[in-house]
């Protein structure tokens, strides 16, 4: 199982070298009972901090993460478990200085 999970996991997070789009995207896992939710921006010499939220469909901030990406790193990810969620559309959003990226994904 776990290597299922990790096979999935390579498959939505390999990022190429050169990544030149900041994005976000996140997949559910149904059998792993997770949403795992990954932002890439183009490599940098420096750390760079960023703030990631989780939104529940009601417009509720659920989870606030300040992340540090180290320097060189084209990604970050977050992840959590589906049970106790609330189902509907959720918001997944992310803060890089001045500039937000999000997605929608649908909890059942």
């Amino acid at each position: 199982m776990r290597s299922v999970y990790l096979l999935l996991l390579s498959i939505l997070f390999v990022s190429s070298v050169n990544a030149k789009d900041n994005k976000v995207d996140c997949l559910i896992l149904e059998d792993e009972n997770s949403i795992i939710c990954k932002y890439s921006h183009e490599r940098i010499s420096v750390d760079k901090n960023i703030t990631m939220k989780w939104i529940e469909p009601d417009g509720s901030v659920t989870r606030i993460r300040e992340m540090i990406i180290p320097a060189y790193h084209g990604s970050v990810y977050d992840y959590r478990y589906i049970n106790g969620r609330t189902p509907g559309e959720w918001t997944f959003t992310v803060i890089d200085a001045k500039d937000e990226f999000s997605t929608n994904f649908t909890i059942k």
